[in-house]
């Protein structure tokens, strides 16, 4: 038994050096920050431990891995907002407004969900319409369409004339 486990470790330990650079890759191709493509890959490879796959041939290793990694990823995007941290942790003074974090924060996150969400994604987290569109499976015009009513509501709400990003 204790050469089986042997065997096993030295296997994926083989399967890691083989195909850690390909899975990171493909991961931070998807999620664009080193963080999360780090936990993602880490996943891909615990799936192997946790199912005890045996590998066809090397082409099939290959391929359960691509797939396995993107899967982790698609359902990591599309499910975000579970892993939702505290919003203020990640905001930095603006140079818009002079008004305080907490008042600008209070302000977004009595938006409706779909204007706090675009906006969300769009200034502190860095996306663009496009990648956004494909998160949220919208259209790219209504997310574009979200980021300009969100920001005129958020005018009307601070009072003020901000100045559009």
């Amino acid at each position: 038994m204790e050469k089986t486990k042997l065997r096993e470790e030295n296997e994926i330990i083989g399967i890691y050096e083989r195909h850690v650079d390909m899975v990171y890759r493909i991961c931070f191709s998807y999620l664009k920050n080193a963080v999360d493509t780090e936990d993602m890959v880490q996943n891909t490879f615990i799936k192997i431990i946790e199912k005890s796959i045996t590998f066809e041939s090397p082409e099939h290793e290959k391929a359960w891995l691509i797939v396995t990694a993107s899967n982790l990823c698609k359902n990591h995007l599309k499910h975000w907002w579970q892993k939702r941290g505290n919003i203020e942790d990640h905001l930095m003074e603006s140079p818009d407004t002079d008004k305080p974090h907490d008042e600008l924060l209070d302000t977004v996150m009595k938006l409706p969900e779909k204007y706090k969400l675009v906006l969300y994604l769009y200034y502190y987290e860095g996306y663009d319409s496009n990648e956004i569109a494909k998160m949220l499976d919208k259209p790219q015009s209504t997310v574009r369409n979200d980021l300009h009513r969100a920001r005129k509501r958020l005018r009307e709400e601070l009072g003020e004339d901000l100045d559009e990003k």
